[in-house]
């Protein structure tokens, strides 16, 4: 995907936790995290909108949520 810098990864326990979606849903800015009747879903489409606000390492559980920049 050209201009993706990043990927977003939620850990396959956490990505189940409906509370965690919904929080992930509403703290990113930029939508990213959606929230569904099976847990968190990624909207890929959004991902090159990211901002490294870190917002969502913050909502989620310690190593839940990784932000895994695509550069160096």
């Amino acid at each position: 995907m050209p201009g993706l810098f990043i990927d977003v990864v939620v850990e396959p326990a956490a990505a189940k936790d409906a509370a965690l979606a919904k929080k992930l849903e509403e703290v990113c800015p930029v939508g990213i995290f959606e929230a569904t009747d099976a847990g968190v879903r990624i909207a890929t489409a959004n991902l090159d909108e990211c901002t490294l606000c870190d917002l969502c390492l913050e909502a989620a559980p310690k190593g839940a949520v990784r932000v895994v920049k695509l550069y160096e």
